[in-house]
């Protein structure tokens, strides 16, 4: 073991006196650093809670933006005076423990290899790893209770040696858009909850709820129809609370909401042939937290319904239906599916960034996937570089990938996608871009059953006319999801350890400690098409591309694998080139 590598391995080297750090002092890029410079502060020393860790690797994150432009007026920060108590960017990161707490001996180990999971809730309240908590831009920190006794236990994942130290830093933002197919729609009457039945005058169809409602708390009606007023009957029997409110107007649904659920909203709203794209409009606006709107109905609308896209991203609200009689054969994930439809087209809307990449990439990885796979994106030198770096991946994989630019097609997406599926349009339209005009365009594509996943979060209250005629006509389905949990970032580390899934495809461009800032600014504009991943136990390494590599570093250049892609072996031969073994790092 005389390789630096080996040494870098197994610890074989003290720990320095002091580390490296890039600190956040405010808002704005200029912030962060000391006069533009990372700085050093002395290697703390852990207590019997916590662990010192080593930090490998870090992912540069466009959410990130957000938190330099807000510094403390971040909402993850809740007002934080960042001059006096400084956080730290790097959310995405590979950790190796170096040192172990007495009371967590056992658990961890030296040279045990971790990854984040950043989105940590402690005491019910939301905080995270590289905002409320200082994250991986530095080369050693402590871990303590923040992270390892949270809500959900320990937020840190053990990694073997085969996963790669990019690899694993990666699989946060992976785990990201592994959730992003994962069911977390509420999909069922809330038992409990609060539900608002509402009917229209002298319809006289006869809808039922065939398994019967599961007991909500409070059951609101308006205009019932009189083949439900035996199951509501029921209800009340069985100790349910039911308040009748019929013939309300568009305009007293605010005031009649506020007054009976002071503005919470209801859990599940049930409209029977809805009277009107207004109307229905109206009364999306008070779906509760993770509620669900159920429309009942034979008869199109002839307008696009004004929906919160903002609140199906963030909130998890979902919008089911059928054509009746049936109520509840709107829910359930037999119905109402997450996952991409195997053998379909899928539309990739915003497809040449980082995060849009990766939605490409694990789709044409996935076995039982998409066979068509549509990538389309504004960015001219994006969309090329996506070509070619996932061309070759879909043929080897006998999947058709479709590159189309907005600017230069001769004909529009929508245009293109009917010709391309003979009329029947896309089955799943994946949006990538914070943009409620694209995410109305977006769903225009969309054929029976097909689904739009919202994946670029827009602000809660933010509009965007849908066609709802096809959620309960045809069964399509809006949904959106926010960040990732632990089990999405377990399912992502299973899926690269078993081959399943290359993360490391997704590296665009590396740097060293004192390149981070400049890997900030990078990811800030665009600059690389994928990743940015900062090595901070190297310092000397400046940002640069791996299409740059084999210029300057040309022994790194030849550990590339197909299509340019990070390895393995580039770290190991990164490591070698770069890192020094004494303690002046």
């Amino acid at each position: 073991m005389n390789t630096k590598i080996d040494k870098y391995r197994n610890l074989d080297v003290p720990v320095p006196d002091k580390t490296w750090l890039w600190n956040m002092y405010g808002p704005g890029i200029e912030n962060i650093g000391l006069d533009g410079e990372a700085e050093q502060q002395a290697v703390p020393r852990p207590s019997d809670n916590q662990l010192l860790v080593r930090v490998d690797s870090v992912g540069m994150c466009f959410s990130d933006v957000k938190l330099i432009q807000q510094g403390g007026d971040h909402p993850k920060l809740y007002n934080r005076d960042l001059k006096s108590n400084p956080t730290r960017l790097g959310h995405e990161a590979a950790l190796t423990v170096i040192e172990v707490g007495k009371n967590l001996k056992g658990e961890y180990a030296p040279g045990q290899r971790l990854a984040v999971q950043p989105d940590i809730y402690q005491d019910n309240i939301s905080t995270a790893y590289g905002y409320t908590i200082p994250g991986g831009l530095t080369q050693f920190h402590l871990v303590g209770p923040e992270i390892l006794d949270a809500d959900d236990g320990a937020y840190v994942i053990s990694v073997d040696d085969e996963l790669g130290y990019a690899e694993t830093a990666l699989t946060e933002p992976w785990a990201c858009v592994e959730a992003a197919y994962t069911q977390r729609r509420r999909l069922s009457p809330k038992s409990g909850g609060w539900m608002w039945i509402i009917g229209q005058v002298d319809d006289s169809a006869e809808y039922s709820f065939a398994k019967g409602i599961q007991a909500p708390a409070t059951i609101v009606t308006s205009n019932l129809p009189e083949s439900l007023k035996e199951e509501i009957a029921a209800q009340k029997a069985r100790g349910a609370k039911v308040i009748r409110r019929d013939d309300l107007t568009i305009e007293d649904i605010p005031g009649f909401v506020k007054e009976l659920t002071s503005k919470r909203g209801f859990d599940d709203i049930v409209i029977l042939d809805p009277p009107s794209a207004t109307f229905v409009s109206e009364v999306a606006k008070h779906i509760a937290f993770r509620g669900t709107l159920n429309i009942i109905g034979q008869q199109p609308l002839s307008e696009k319904v004004d929906l919160d896209i903002g609140r199906i991203h963030y909130h998890y609200t979902a919008y089911v239906g059928n054509r009746g009689p049936d109520i509840d054969a709107s829910y359930g994930e037999q119905r109402n599916r997450a996952e991409l439809a195997e053998g379909g087209t899928a539309v990739f809307i915003g497809a040449g960034g980082p995060m849009g990449q990766m939605h490409v990439q694990r789709a044409i990885e996935m076995p039982d996937g998409p066979a068509v796979l549509v990538a389309t994106e504004v960015n001219e030198e994006r969309l090329k570089v996506l070509e070619e770096r996932f061309g070759p991946l879909a043929k080897k994989h006998h999947k058709q990938l479709h590159a189309f630019s907005p600017s230069t097609s001769e004909v529009g997406l929508l245009a293109f996608i009917q010709e391309l599926t003979d009329g029947r349009g896309a089955d799943d339209v994946v949006a990538s871009v914070p943009v409620a005009a694209l995410i109305e365009e977006a769903a225009d594509l969309l054929g029976n059953n097909g689904m739009l996943v919202l994946f670029a979060g827009v602000p809660n209250s933010t509009y965007a006319p849908l066609d709802i005629n096809s959620v309960y006509l045809h069964n399509a389905q809006f949904t959106g999801t926010s960040g990732s949990g632990l089990d999405d970032q377990r399912a992502v580390i299973a899926k690269a350890q078993s081959n399943q899934l290359s993360p490391n495809r997704s590296v665009a461009a590396i740097g060293g400690m004192q390149a981070a800032r400049d890997g900030i600014e990078a990811m800030m504009t665009g600059k690389y098409a994928g990743k940015v991943v900062i090595f901070p136990q190297i310092n000397e390494l400046p940002l640069i591309g791996l299409d740059e590599l084999a210029e300057t570093y040309p022994e790194i250049a030849k550990t590339l694998g197909e299509d340019e892609m990070w390895t393995l072996e580039s770290e190991v031969a990164l490591i070698e080139h770069f890192w020094k073994v004494d303690n002046d790092k």
